[in-house]
């Protein structure tokens, strides 16, 4: 195992010298990212149904372990809007109990990954799916935010997608102006604050102006602390929830599989990102233990599931930030917000909570993707619909699970597709056989009577299979000699091999023999693993195409010329 894997970028980042001008540049961005992610804490931590103070718990200590122990320089963690969803639905489901307990399996999951060296495997989630799923949870937030947004007089806001609009429709004549005009401007002041400068979030500009506003006039208008009383001005004492019987356990799983999937996806996706952005190189599987770490440790105190921010690692980034140092700053900024500024907290109107999640909800849509995958493939549009409607009308977890499904089939069948097998023999008498320049034709060579000759192009797995005995079973009569080209079947699996078995069987009841040519490394471990090798006989094996046609010409008593010119493939 390469140590270097599992290193983390804060221990190579003071290897390789951490100068001076280093920490002032990291100290900067990590107190701007600290200031940005303040009121995202916040309503990340509100619309996933736990109190305002468990999203800020979640930023503080997951931003410092995933900073500590990352596999990329400059990658900002905390919560983030991809779990808002799932969350809400847990604690609905299973209260946070169950909640604490799924993102610690979560966390323990993610570990496995990250040592089993799959943060390269979780990259090639396709992009349907991700986009699917993503769209949908933009919606739901979205749809979410409604009640806040426009003060509407609703106790109890339902899960179900389709329920939350009844009961909006039902409460539309209890909206209220003054809560509306300060979510919709929320919304314009971070729409246009970039047009002013991008040192300061404009997120931050509408928390202080809608705040100050709302106290200076003491207007009826929902507040934090309105609705969940003070906020706490320091870190809880860590404990364990209560260990579950073990039917919970089985059913705390599939969530906490989801959980592992979005924080593995979302924080290797920023990583890549921050990549593109620093002309750096991060560790994947590092990042993956990292993330695993703070959801092990994060409920202990608390906190929500967490990952890697892109907006934030993106921000820490266009404010200098180089080294994991920042992301520490960024978490101790945020504690001591927490422990000198969080009495403030509660002053902070509910509709500016709305506004700032409806442009999360609209960046994370990104829309313009999702009508470009609408005009691509009719498979990938399957993808794509078929994840969007189920995490927004069922839930995420089956929407990853059938979007992975239908993606797997989709690829099977394109594979399948690829995958051509067919008689040279036969196109040799069409005059439809390959490329005269291909030096490994059989134009080239003279086929014995009495000898067939059947290649397979492409991946020889489960998929072409079927494929592969139908168009065997379009011989005729059986041939003396079947010679079996395989030069470009660099892999096979079970169900080929069975296949192959199957012809072997068939051979030997036919009276033909059947010989292998141009068969590649892979394709012959699974041979004389599986004891096919012996079955054929070693002798009938060959790496060249000439040497097969020889073993057919000795077995069936002809005499053979080879062109003294003839290349072997």
């Amino acid at each position: 195992m390469s140590r270097s894997l599992f290193v983390p970028k804060l221990w190579s980042t003071f290897q390789e010298g951490y100068t001076r001008q280093k920490f002032l540049n990291d100290l900067l961005a990590g107190i701007i990212v600290g200031i940005v992610a303040l009121p995202l804490a916040i309503a990340f931590g509100i619309a996933s149904g736990v109190k305002p103070e468990q999203g800020i718990f979640t930023a503080i200590i997951a931003g410092f372990i995933i900073s500590a122990l990352s596999g990329s320089r400059v990658q900002i963690g905390g919560p983030t809007g991809a779990f808002i969803v799932i969350v809400y639905d847990i604690i609905q489901r299973f209260g946070y109990d169950g909640l604490a307990i799924a993102t610690m399996m979560a966390g323990a999951l993610l570990i496995v990954m990250g040592l089993a060296r799959l943060g390269g495997v979780i990259k090639f989630i396709p992009y349907p799916v991700t986009v699917g799923f993503t769209s949908g949870i933009a919606l739901i937030i979205l749809i979410g935010q409604i009640r806040d947004l426009l003060g509407l007089q609703v106790d109890q806001v339902p899960s179900e997608f389709f329920e939350k609009i009844v009961v909006y429709g039902k409460n539309l004549g209890t909206f209220s102006l003054l809560s509306t005009l300060i979510g919709i401007g929320t919304i314009l002041v971070i729409y246009l604050w970039p047009r002013v400068t991008h040192r300061v979030p404009g997120s931050l500009i509408a928390i202080l102006a809608t705040t100050a506003i709302v106290a200076l006039f003491d207007l009826p208008v929902a507040t934090i602390g309105s609705r969940f009383g003070d906020v706490p001005n320091t870190l809880p004492i860590p404990h364990l929830p209560p260990l579950p019987s073990w039917d919970r356990l089985t059913q705390l799983f599939s969530p906490a599989l989801t959980i592992a999937i979005l924080a593995g996806v979302e924080s290797l996706l920023s990583a890549v990102v921050a990549d593109g952005m620093t002309e750096g190189r991060h560790r994947s599987n590092m990042e993956l233990v990292a993330q695993g770490v703070a959801n092990l440790v994060v409920p202990l105190f608390g906190g929500i599931p967490a990952t890697g921010a892109i907006a934030r690692t993106a921000t820490n980034i266009k404010n200098g930030g180089r080294s994991p140092i920042a992301g520490i700053v960024h978490a101790v900024t945020l504690l001591l917000i927490l422990l000198f500024f969080s009495k403030w907290a509660v002053m902070i109107p509910m509709p500016t909570l709305a506004g700032i999640l409806v442009i999360v909800a609209w960046n994370m849509s990104e829309a313009h993707l999702f009508i470009k995958l609408l005009k691509g493939p009719r498979g990938d549009v399957l993808v794509l619909l078929s994840t969007f409607g189920l995490t927004v009308l069922i839930d995420l977890t089956v929407a990853i699970q059938v979007g992975m499904v239908l993606a797997s089939f989709l690829f099977m069948q394109r594979m399948a597709e690829v995958t051509q097998v067919g008689f040279i023999t036969r196109e040799l008498r069409d005059e439809e056989e390959e490329d005269f320049n291909d030096p490994g034709s059989m134009r080239n060579r003279e086929i014995p009577p009495g000898v067939e000759v059947f290649e397979i192009n492409g991946p020889f797995f489960f998929g072409a299979a079927d494929k592969f005995k139908n168009a065997l079973g379009e011989i005729s009569s059986p041939p003396k000699v079947l010679v079996l080209r395989m030069r470009h079947a660099l892999t096979l699996d079970a169900t080929a091999l069975q296949a192959l078995e199957t012809v072997l069987a068939r051979a030997r009841r036919d009276g033909t023999q059947l010989v292998l040519s141009g068969v590649h490394a892979q394709p012959l471990i699974v041979m004389e693993q599986s004891n096919f090798l012996d079955e054929i006989g070693k002798e009938n094996v060959f790496d060249e195409i000439d040497e097969s046609l020889q073993r057919a010409s000795e077995i069936i008593g002809f005499t053979r010329e080879v062109k003294k010119d003839s290349p072997f493939c």
